[in-house]
């Protein structure tokens, strides 16, 4: 319980990429997952990066000057029709690797162009109205 707020939903989630990286995120984000690219405010277009939205998602990719992808933080994208998002994920070359140690879930991780890692999840059809 709060106090005098409420969360309403996750507006985005930020992942590090390094300088220079924006087209390897274009050809996965947009081209891959088929998500659209946002034109980022003029103050932070100068800092680099580049932001994408996909139905409820919006992943923002920022630029930081010692870059590590992230191989344990990650987002959790809940998405329909699974089978078909990690097969085109293998079909583009990313490794797709399932776990169904989440109860009343599907899901899977794989990652982006740059390492980082993103877990892809789809309840399961006894779980949906949950």
């Amino acid at each position: 319980m709060t106090s005098g707020f409420t969360f309403e939903r996750l507006h985005h989630v930020q992942l590090d990429i390094p300088a220079g990286a924006e087209e390897d995120c274009r050809a996965f984000w947009a081209g891959v997952l088929g998500m659209t690219e946002l034109v980022k405010p003029p103050v932070l277009a100068a800092r680099g990066g580049c932001w994408f939205r996909g139905g409820g998602v919006e992943v923002h990719l920022g630029v930081v000057p010692e870059f590590r992808p992230a191989r344990k933080g990650h987002p959790g994208i809940q998405v329909g029709a699974l089978d078909a998002l990690a097969e085109r994920l293998a079909a583009h070359g990313h490794e797709v690797i399932w776990d169904d140690n989440l109860p009343g879930h599907r899901r899977f991780h794989s990652s982006d162009r740059l390492g980082n890692r993103l877990e892809f999840l789809e309840p399961l059809p006894a779980a949906a109205g949950a």
